[in-house]
């Protein structure tokens, strides 16, 4: 298997977990190259599908190598432990990805150390959560602004709760609507760029998000969700706002333990843990890549 790595195009943070997956390529004697574009190349390493900054030159790599069906392996920050511990995923992110993770063990979550809080009855507020638009996740979507005005109309024909729209950190949008607050993140400065969204859960009655990290944190949390298909919370989040005024809260055990196999922190990234599983699934459903 040939494997062509693309650390040129990570964000700042993606550094230690590129060094990490790059060690590991060199400790298995693995056949791989650095910011060479290659279309020979059996595999592509590239760091988010967030088309902004750096990330923009992996753009043209995902759209040709997708085209050729060659799959593109996807570094990216995870939502469990948020810079401490990474996803790894085939071909996409969040539930669009392939995370090898068919097969699991429930003993890998207690390493994560999370206690799932019990699921909430109360809060007077209704979260929802915006995302980048410029990113592949976002395709085909309306405008982030025309998103969020949609989501505000369907819940005011429900519910006369307080709605709080919280925009990403780089991607700010403001909506003037009378019973609806813009709630602009506050980064916390201890970190790289945590924010104090989990601060705002315990006046949430449910968080509402397409497919990005802040519902995994609100379910962490037993606040109810209601996520797109894309969405790592979907298999534990409500489908439509039928049941926003009585919301599903099912046993989040299963969904825990599958979770568990999409992140992973530096030490397992260097010693190939996750690699070993992705590759695996490599050349077991995706027929272009070779050993």
């Amino acid at each position: 298997m040939k494997i062509s790595v693309f650390p040129s195009y990570g964000s700042l943070n993606s550094k230690p977990v590129f060094d990490a997956f790059i060690s590991n390529l060199k400790d298995k004697k693995e056949n791989f190259q650095i910011d060479k574009y290659d279309l020979d190349t059996d595999v592509a390493v590239i760091w988010s599908v967030l088309w902004q900054g750096r990330m923009r030159s992996n753009l043209r790599i995902w759209k040709e190598f997708q085209a050729l069906k060659k799959p593109v392996v996807v570094l990216e920050v995870g939502g469990i432990k948020r810079n401490t511990t990474w996803k790894m995923g085939i071909n996409g992110i969040n539930r669009d990805a392939d995370f090898a993770n068919q097969v699991v063990s429930p003993d890998r979550w207690k390493k994560f150390n999370i206690e799932l809080q019990p699921w909430k009855h109360t809060g007077k507020n209704i979260i929802i959560c915006g995302q980048h638009d410029t990113s592949e996740q976002w395709k085909g979507l309306p405008k982030m602004n025309n998103w969020l005005l949609e989501q505000v109309t369907e819940i005011k024909k429900i519910t006369d709760k307080k709605i709080i729209i919280r925009p990403h950190p780089r991607n700010m949008i403001s909506i003037k609507m009378a019973g609806v607050e813009t709630q602009m993140p506050r980064k916390d400065p201890n970190t790289y760029d945590d924010t104090d969204f989990v601060k705002q859960l315990p006046n949430a009655w449910a968080v509402v998000n397409h497919s990005s990290n802040p519902a995994m944190q609100a379910v962490f949390n037993g606040v109810p969700v209601f996520t797109s298909p894309s969405s790592l919370s979907y298999d534990v989040a409500n489908k439509n706002y039928d049941k926003l005024l009585s919301p599903n809260t099912p046993d989040r055990d299963p969904w825990a333990h599958k979770l568990a196999y999409t992140e992973w922190c530096i030490e397992e990234i260097k010693e190939g843990k996750p690699w070993e599983r992705i590759r695996n699934r490599i050349m077991e459903e995706y027929s272009n890549a070779s050993e």
